[in-house]
Protein backbone atom coordinates (compact mmCIF):
# COMPACT_ATOMS: atom_id res chain seq x y z
CA UNK A 1 0.00 0.00 0.00
CA UNK A 2 1.24 3.61 -1.21
CA UNK A 3 2.44 5.69 2.10
CA UNK A 4 0.42 8.52 0.71
CA UNK A 5 -2.57 6.41 0.87
CA UNK A 6 -2.27 4.96 4.03
CA UNK A 7 -1.31 8.43 5.79
CA UNK A 8 -4.61 9.77 4.04
CA UNK A 9 -6.46 6.92 5.03
CA UNK A 10 -5.32 7.45 8.90
CA UNK A 11 -6.03 11.02 8.42
CA UNK A 12 -9.85 10.15 7.21
CA UNK A 13 -10.38 7.99 10.54
CA UNK A 14 -9.04 10.21 12.82
CA UNK A 15 -10.86 13.40 11.34
CA UNK A 16 -14.00 10.87 11.61
CA UNK A 17 -13.47 10.01 15.14
CA UNK A 18 -12.60 13.40 15.99
CA UNK A 19 -15.43 14.82 14.69
CA UNK A 20 -17.97 12.20 16.04
CA UNK A 21 -16.29 13.11 20.00
CA UNK A 22 -17.05 16.56 19.49
CA UNK A 23 -20.32 16.02 18.27
CA UNK A 24 -20.88 14.01 21.39
CA UNK A 25 -19.64 16.41 23.79
CA UNK A 26 -22.09 19.09 22.11
CA UNK A 27 -25.00 16.83 22.52
CA UNK A 28 -25.92 18.33 26.39
CA UNK A 29 -26.13 21.87 24.96
CA UNK A 30 -26.54 21.10 20.88
CA UNK A 31 -30.08 23.40 21.49
CA UNK A 32 -28.42 26.40 22.58
CA UNK A 33 -25.53 25.44 19.32
CA UNK A 34 -28.59 25.04 17.17
CA UNK A 35 -30.57 28.46 18.07
CA UNK A 36 -26.96 30.40 18.04
CA UNK A 37 -26.72 28.76 14.14
CA UNK A 38 -30.41 29.35 13.51
CA UNK A 39 -30.43 33.53 14.79
CA UNK A 40 -26.91 33.93 13.32
CA UNK A 41 -28.32 32.94 9.80
CA UNK A 42 -31.30 35.29 10.72
CA UNK A 43 -29.61 38.35 11.80
CA UNK A 44 -26.23 38.42 9.75
CA UNK A 45 -28.10 40.41 7.01
CA UNK A 46 -28.97 43.27 9.46
CA UNK A 47 -25.50 43.32 10.63
CA UNK A 48 -23.67 43.82 7.46
CA UNK A 49 -26.20 46.41 6.59
CA UNK A 50 -25.21 48.23 9.84
CA UNK A 51 -21.26 47.88 8.64
CA UNK A 52 -22.41 49.25 4.68
CA UNK A 53 -24.33 52.17 6.42
CA UNK A 54 -22.04 53.08 9.30
CA UNK A 55 -18.48 51.48 8.41
CA UNK A 56 -18.31 50.24 11.87
CA UNK A 57 -15.63 47.34 12.95
CA UNK A 58 -17.57 44.25 13.23
CA UNK A 59 -17.03 43.57 16.83
CA UNK A 60 -19.47 46.78 17.61
CA UNK A 61 -21.66 45.77 14.86
CA UNK A 62 -21.83 42.13 16.76
CA UNK A 63 -22.54 43.72 19.38
CA UNK A 64 -25.47 45.64 18.65
CA UNK A 65 -26.83 43.08 16.25
CA UNK A 66 -26.75 40.66 19.55
CA UNK A 67 -28.57 43.21 21.82
CA UNK A 68 -31.39 43.58 18.74
CA UNK A 69 -31.76 39.91 18.20
CA UNK A 70 -32.41 39.88 22.12
CA UNK A 71 -34.84 42.18 22.16
CA UNK A 72 -36.68 41.58 19.12
CA UNK A 73 -36.73 37.34 19.41
CA UNK A 74 -35.15 36.23 22.73
CA UNK A 75 -36.91 38.03 25.65
CA UNK A 76 -40.59 37.89 23.89
CA UNK A 77 -40.05 34.07 24.00
CA UNK A 78 -39.10 34.17 27.46
CA UNK A 79 -41.59 36.41 29.04
CA UNK A 80 -44.17 34.15 27.24
CA UNK A 81 -43.04 30.93 28.16
CA UNK A 82 -43.21 32.03 31.62
CA UNK A 83 -46.65 33.63 31.27
CA UNK A 84 -47.90 30.36 29.68
CA UNK A 85 -46.53 28.30 32.41
CA UNK A 86 -48.23 30.59 35.30
CA UNK A 87 -51.07 30.74 33.69
CA UNK A 88 -51.40 27.06 32.82
CA UNK A 89 -50.53 26.38 36.80
CA UNK A 90 -53.18 28.43 37.65
CA UNK A 91 -55.58 26.44 35.06
CA UNK A 92 -54.76 23.04 37.36
CA UNK A 93 -55.61 24.40 40.55
CA UNK A 94 -59.23 25.64 38.73
CA UNK A 95 -59.42 22.05 37.71
CA UNK A 96 -58.03 20.29 40.59
CA UNK A 97 -60.64 22.38 43.25
CA UNK A 98 -63.15 21.83 40.77
CA UNK A 99 -63.60 25.67 39.70
CA UNK A 100 -63.70 24.27 36.06
CA UNK A 101 -65.71 21.25 35.51
CA UNK A 102 -64.47 20.05 32.23
CA UNK A 103 -67.21 16.83 32.75
CA UNK A 104 -69.99 19.44 32.96
CA UNK A 105 -69.02 20.97 29.71
CA UNK A 106 -68.68 17.62 27.84
CA UNK A 107 -72.13 16.49 29.40
CA UNK A 108 -73.76 19.98 28.44
CA UNK A 109 -72.14 19.92 24.98
CA UNK A 110 -73.91 16.50 24.22
CA UNK A 111 -77.30 17.58 25.26
CA UNK A 112 -77.33 20.68 23.29
CA UNK A 113 -76.49 18.64 19.95
CA UNK A 114 -79.79 18.14 17.73
CA UNK A 115 -81.89 15.31 18.82
CA UNK A 116 -80.63 13.46 15.37
CA UNK A 117 -77.08 14.04 16.23
CA UNK A 118 -77.62 12.09 19.97
CA UNK A 119 -79.10 9.08 18.37
CA UNK A 120 -76.43 8.82 15.78
CA UNK A 121 -73.34 9.18 18.74
CA UNK A 122 -76.01 6.53 20.89
CA UNK A 123 -75.79 3.74 17.94
CA UNK A 124 -72.33 4.12 17.69
CA UNK A 125 -71.81 3.50 21.16
CA UNK A 126 -70.73 6.91 22.06
CA UNK A 127 -73.60 8.05 24.16
CA UNK A 128 -72.63 6.60 27.52
CA UNK A 129 -70.63 9.61 29.08
CA UNK A 130 -69.53 8.34 31.48
CA UNK A 131 -66.51 7.17 30.76
CA UNK A 132 -66.43 10.23 28.08
CA UNK A 133 -66.36 12.50 30.96
CA UNK A 134 -63.65 11.00 32.66
CA UNK A 135 -61.30 10.73 29.83
CA UNK A 136 -61.98 14.27 28.84
CA UNK A 137 -61.21 15.60 32.80
CA UNK A 138 -58.22 12.88 32.80
CA UNK A 139 -56.72 14.97 29.92
CA UNK A 140 -57.69 18.15 31.18
CA UNK A 141 -56.07 17.42 34.16
CA UNK A 142 -52.66 15.58 32.77
CA UNK A 143 -52.30 19.09 30.33
CA UNK A 144 -52.45 21.37 33.27
CA UNK A 145 -50.16 19.28 35.61
CA UNK A 146 -47.82 18.96 32.80
CA UNK A 147 -47.49 23.09 32.47
CA UNK A 148 -47.48 22.83 36.15
CA UNK A 149 -44.38 19.85 36.06
CA UNK A 150 -42.79 22.43 33.85
CA UNK A 151 -42.94 25.42 36.13
CA UNK A 152 -41.37 23.40 38.85
CA UNK A 153 -38.72 21.57 36.50
CA UNK A 154 -37.78 24.65 35.31
CA UNK A 155 -36.92 26.41 38.93
CA UNK A 156 -34.87 23.42 39.29
CA UNK A 157 -33.33 23.54 35.94
CA UNK A 158 -32.62 27.42 36.51
CA UNK A 159 -28.70 27.16 36.64
CA UNK A 160 -28.36 24.68 33.55
CA UNK A 161 -31.02 27.59 31.98
CA UNK A 162 -29.00 30.22 32.77
CA UNK A 163 -25.99 28.37 31.33
CA UNK A 164 -27.32 27.06 27.94
CA UNK A 165 -28.67 31.04 27.35
CA UNK A 166 -25.46 32.60 27.77
CA UNK A 167 -23.79 29.56 25.53
CA UNK A 168 -26.07 30.49 23.03
CA UNK A 169 -25.51 34.57 22.99
CA UNK A 170 -21.86 33.63 23.10
CA UNK A 171 -22.08 32.11 20.37
CA UNK A 172 -24.55 34.46 18.51
CA UNK A 173 -22.08 36.83 19.06
CA UNK A 174 -19.56 35.00 17.47
CA UNK A 175 -21.26 33.01 14.73
CA UNK A 176 -22.01 37.08 13.96
CA UNK A 177 -18.55 38.59 13.93
CA UNK A 178 -16.65 35.71 12.54
CA UNK A 179 -19.71 34.05 10.12
CA UNK A 180 -17.98 34.89 6.88
CA UNK A 181 -14.82 33.59 7.58
CA UNK A 182 -16.35 30.07 9.55
CA UNK A 183 -18.40 29.76 6.29
CA UNK A 184 -15.22 29.79 3.94
CA UNK A 185 -13.48 27.06 5.56
CA UNK A 186 -16.74 24.71 5.83
CA UNK A 187 -17.12 25.34 1.93
CA UNK A 188 -13.03 24.56 1.60
CA UNK A 189 -13.54 21.57 3.87
CA UNK A 190 -16.46 20.51 1.08
CA UNK A 191 -15.11 18.07 -1.09
CA UNK A 192 -17.83 19.39 -3.87
CA UNK A 193 -17.15 21.34 -7.15
CA UNK A 194 -17.69 25.11 -5.84
CA UNK A 195 -20.50 25.99 -7.98
CA UNK A 196 -22.17 22.81 -5.86
CA UNK A 197 -20.85 24.23 -2.81
CA UNK A 198 -22.31 27.63 -3.76
CA UNK A 199 -25.86 26.30 -4.54
CA UNK A 200 -26.02 24.48 -0.95
CA UNK A 201 -24.84 27.26 0.94
CA UNK A 202 -27.05 29.38 -0.90
CA UNK A 203 -30.42 26.98 -0.44
CA UNK A 204 -29.30 25.96 3.49
CA UNK A 205 -29.59 29.86 3.90
CA UNK A 206 -32.84 30.33 2.11
CA UNK A 207 -34.56 27.04 3.54
CA UNK A 208 -33.44 28.22 7.22
CA UNK A 209 -34.81 31.82 6.83
CA UNK A 210 -37.78 30.97 4.76
CA UNK A 211 -38.54 27.89 7.90
CA UNK A 212 -37.96 29.71 10.57
CA UNK A 213 -38.65 32.89 9.69
CA UNK A 214 -41.11 32.50 7.37
CA UNK A 215 -43.13 29.76 9.47
CA UNK A 216 -42.74 31.22 13.06
CA UNK A 217 -43.87 34.28 11.98
CA UNK A 218 -47.23 32.18 10.96
CA UNK A 219 -47.64 30.80 13.81
CA UNK A 220 -46.77 33.82 16.09
CA UNK A 221 -49.62 35.62 13.89
CA UNK A 222 -52.16 33.28 14.19
CA UNK A 223 -51.63 32.71 17.67
CA UNK A 224 -51.55 36.31 18.85
CA UNK A 225 -54.71 36.80 16.88
CA UNK A 226 -56.47 33.46 18.25
CA UNK A 227 -55.58 35.01 22.04
CA UNK A 228 -56.67 38.33 21.22
CA UNK A 229 -60.38 37.67 19.78
CA UNK A 230 -60.35 34.74 22.71
CA UNK A 231 -59.54 37.92 24.87
CA UNK A 232 -62.57 40.36 23.47
CA UNK A 233 -64.73 37.22 23.86
CA UNK A 234 -64.21 36.81 27.53
CA UNK A 235 -62.74 32.97 27.18
CA UNK A 236 -60.72 31.72 29.78
CA UNK A 237 -56.94 31.00 29.51
CA UNK A 238 -56.76 33.42 26.13
CA UNK A 239 -53.22 33.02 26.75
CA UNK A 240 -53.10 29.39 26.91
CA UNK A 241 -55.39 28.88 23.68
CA UNK A 242 -53.21 31.16 21.67
CA UNK A 243 -49.97 29.74 22.00
CA UNK A 244 -51.88 26.30 21.25
CA UNK A 245 -52.81 27.96 17.98
CA UNK A 246 -49.15 29.26 17.16
CA UNK A 247 -48.49 25.48 17.79
CA UNK A 248 -51.08 23.96 15.94
CA UNK A 249 -50.38 26.47 12.72
CA UNK A 250 -47.54 24.89 12.47
CA UNK A 251 -49.53 21.86 11.22
CA UNK A 252 -50.93 22.37 7.76
CA UNK A 253 -53.27 19.41 7.94
CA UNK A 254 -54.32 21.07 11.61
CA UNK A 255 -54.07 24.63 11.69
CA UNK A 256 -55.35 26.87 14.31
CA UNK A 257 -59.23 25.89 13.76
CA UNK A 258 -58.53 22.45 15.88
CA UNK A 259 -59.07 25.11 18.78
CA UNK A 260 -61.51 27.92 17.51
CA UNK A 261 -64.03 25.86 15.53
CA UNK A 262 -65.09 23.56 18.37
CA UNK A 263 -65.20 26.70 20.33
CA UNK A 264 -67.12 28.21 18.14
CA UNK A 265 -69.86 25.38 17.52
CA UNK A 266 -70.46 24.83 21.45
CA UNK A 267 -70.87 28.91 21.81
CA UNK A 268 -73.72 28.12 19.07
CA UNK A 269 -75.28 24.95 20.37
CA UNK A 270 -75.29 26.97 24.51
CA UNK A 271 -77.31 29.10 22.56
CA UNK A 272 -74.87 32.43 22.35
CA UNK A 273 -75.26 32.31 18.84
CA UNK A 274 -73.35 35.92 18.87
CA UNK A 275 -70.58 34.47 19.84
CA UNK A 276 -69.89 31.44 18.12
CA UNK A 277 -70.96 33.86 14.59
CA UNK A 278 -68.32 36.55 15.50
CA UNK A 279 -65.68 33.52 16.15
CA UNK A 280 -66.37 31.56 12.91
CA UNK A 281 -66.03 34.80 11.06
CA UNK A 282 -63.03 35.86 12.75
CA UNK A 283 -61.38 32.52 12.57
CA UNK A 284 -61.95 32.04 8.35
CA UNK A 285 -61.42 35.34 7.49
CA UNK A 286 -58.85 36.87 9.60
CA UNK A 287 -57.04 33.80 11.13
CA UNK A 288 -57.20 31.49 8.44
CA UNK A 289 -55.99 34.11 5.82
CA UNK A 290 -52.84 35.01 7.61
CA UNK A 291 -52.08 31.95 6.32
CA UNK A 292 -52.76 32.28 2.67
CA UNK A 293 -51.25 35.97 2.65
CA UNK A 294 -48.16 35.84 4.70
CA UNK A 295 -46.79 32.22 4.13
CA UNK A 296 -46.42 32.92 0.12
CA UNK A 297 -44.56 36.44 1.45
CA UNK A 298 -42.32 35.26 4.03
CA UNK A 299 -41.47 31.40 2.90
CA UNK A 300 -42.10 32.38 -0.87
CA UNK A 301 -42.06 29.43 -3.75
CA UNK A 302 -39.05 28.06 -3.97
CA UNK A 303 -38.53 26.46 -0.46
CA UNK A 304 -42.48 25.72 0.29
CA UNK A 305 -42.80 21.87 1.37
CA UNK A 306 -45.68 20.05 -0.01
CA UNK A 307 -48.48 20.37 2.83
CA UNK A 308 -47.84 16.26 3.82
CA UNK A 309 -44.17 16.20 4.11
CA UNK A 310 -44.08 20.26 6.69
CA UNK A 311 -46.74 17.62 8.56
CA UNK A 312 -44.84 14.40 8.89
CA UNK A 313 -41.50 16.09 9.33
CA UNK A 314 -43.03 18.21 12.27
CA UNK A 315 -44.39 15.55 14.00
CA UNK A 316 -41.13 13.23 13.60
CA UNK A 317 -38.77 16.40 14.56
CA UNK A 318 -41.07 16.94 18.09
CA UNK A 319 -40.91 12.97 18.83
CA UNK A 320 -37.04 13.10 18.04
CA UNK A 321 -35.77 16.51 19.46
CA UNK A 322 -38.71 17.56 21.77
CA UNK A 323 -39.98 21.20 21.16
CA UNK A 324 -36.64 22.18 19.53
CA UNK A 325 -38.43 19.61 16.69
CA UNK A 326 -40.81 22.15 15.36
CA UNK A 327 -38.08 23.59 13.49
CA UNK A 328 -35.31 20.96 13.00
CA UNK A 329 -38.05 18.64 11.36
CA UNK A 330 -39.49 20.59 8.57
CA UNK A 331 -35.56 22.19 7.86
CA UNK A 332 -34.28 18.30 7.75
CA UNK A 333 -37.30 17.62 5.22
CA UNK A 334 -36.48 21.06 3.09
CA UNK A 335 -32.95 20.84 3.15
CA UNK A 336 -33.21 16.94 2.34
CA UNK A 337 -35.51 17.84 -0.81
CA UNK A 338 -33.25 21.02 -1.44
CA UNK A 339 -29.87 18.60 -1.76
CA UNK A 340 -31.68 16.11 -3.81
CA UNK A 341 -32.99 18.49 -6.10
CA UNK A 342 -29.42 19.81 -6.76
CA UNK A 343 -28.48 16.59 -7.21
CA UNK A 344 -30.88 15.38 -9.81
CA UNK A 345 -30.96 18.35 -11.54
CA UNK A 346 -27.47 17.57 -12.41
CA UNK A 347 -28.88 15.22 -14.46
CA UNK A 348 -29.88 14.62 -18.18
CA UNK A 349 -33.99 14.52 -18.73
CA UNK A 350 -35.18 11.42 -20.02
CA UNK A 351 -37.67 11.87 -22.32
CA UNK A 352 -40.66 9.26 -22.70
CA UNK A 353 -41.87 8.43 -25.74
CA UNK A 354 -45.28 9.89 -26.83
CA UNK A 355 -47.33 6.88 -26.64
CA UNK A 356 -46.59 6.29 -23.37
CA UNK A 357 -49.12 7.64 -20.56
CA UNK A 358 -47.11 10.37 -18.49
Amino acid sequence: MNENTLQYKTLLVLLVLVTLAFIWILLPYYGAVFWAIILGILFAPLQRKLIQRYKWPRNVTSVITLAICVLVAVLPVIIISALLVQEGTALYKAVQNGEIDVASYVTHFKHALPNGVQSLLDRMGMGNLDSLREKVAARAMQGSEALTSQAFSFGQGTLDFIVSFGVMLYLVFFFLRDGPELVRKMRLAVPLAEPQKRRLQLKFTRVVRATVKGNMLVAVSQGALGGLIFWILDIPSALLWAVLMAFLSLLPAVGAGVVWAPVAAYFMLDGEMWRGVVLTLYGVFVIGLVDNVLRPILVGKDTKLPDYLVLISTLGGLAVFGLNGFVIGPLIAALFVSTWSIFVGDRPTVQLPPDLPR
